[in-house]
């Protein structure tokens, strides 16, 4: 397949449907410069966008947590999605709807005066981590921190955030790992570098409290599924040395989905029974 910017297709832009490498923007685009962007992730199954209107609320509050007021309403988000999926001819598909700060009277810091713009975007994807839904993904623990909510809106899905994820996955790739975990300001064990993280100790589930980090919607989900199937759910912070106790762990987000893990660092995990029923219970959810 070509490169994300050169294939056959259309894109959503600013209230129109144009064709995919006619999708650009201007060199001094203020999100260019100073990551005044938010964004989100979706997946459409069997025609229909799992979750959709919560990311589209999620999306219009994390451009308000950047000073940024979107200039659609979450039922205009939700048809241009939908007429993006239409227009190239997708029922499964990934979903990307980006909003910033576009080029304009400022370029400096202070960009009131630019106007936010707002794209949606789509691409078939499969398993985001390949076989590791068989076998449990490997991760490396990353030397970068999740920071401290005084630092930085991090309850917003922003794309500043995700500077040192990149980085961080960079770093794991090159030790043949498939992602990395982060621990927070406070050395708490925090989430992966676009997935929430979940453990399983004596039959009880522990994931991390997200006071730094997104409270994913795909972990939202979970926590919920857990619960109705009679599992004990532990929101809390944990720490790293726990990581030895636990038997058994799994990533969530929209493009992991439920996908298990295999080994952190030095810690082994098995693919249990009860990651496997999460997993498939989730497939057949978002499928439902």
């Amino acid at each position: 397949m070509a490169g994300y910017g050169d294939r056959d297709g259309k894109i959503w832009m600013d209230g129109q449907l144009i064709d995919w490498r006619d999708a650009n923007v201007h060199i001094l685009t203020h999100a260019m410069h100073y990551a005044s962007s938010v964004f989100e992730g979706e997946r459409c199954y069997n025609g229909k966008i799992f979750k959709g209107v919560e990311h589209s609320e999620r999306l219009r509050n994390s451009a308000r947590l950047l000073d940024m007021e979107i200039p659609y309403s979450v039922e205009e988000i939700e048809a241009a999605k939908y007429a993006m999926l239409e227009a190239n001819g997708w029922t499964d598909a990934y979903v990307r709807a980006v909003a910033w700060r576009g080029a304009g009277e400022d370029m400096g810091v202070s960009a009131a005066r630019n106007p936010v713009r707002l794209a949606v975007a789509g691409w078939e994807w499969g398993n985001y981590y390949g076989d590791a839904k068989m076998k449990g993904a490997k991760l490396d623990i990353a030397k970068w921190k999740r920071p401290s909510p005084e630092t930085i809106p991090v309850h917003a899905k922003a794309a500043g955030l995700y500077m040192i994820c990149t980085m961080s996955k960079h770093a794991a790739e090159a030790k043949g790992c498939s992602d990395a975990l982060f621990m927070d300001y406070r050395g708490y064990v925090a989430e992966a570098t676009g997935a929430n993280i979940f453990f399983v100790k004596d039959g009880e589930v522990h994931t991390p409290l997200p006071d730094c980090f997104l409270n994913g919607i795909t972990r939202q989900t979970v926590i919920g599924m857990l619960k109705d199937k009679g599992i004990a759910v532990h929101e809390r912070h944990i720490m790293p040395e726990e990581l030895e106790g636990f038997e058994q762990c799994w990533l969530t987000g929209t493009a992991a989905e439920v996908t298990p893990v295999g080994q952190i660092g030095d810690y082994s995990f098995d693919v249990g029974a009860l990651t496997r029923d999460i997993s498939e219970s989730y497939e057949k959810l978002v499928r439902s």
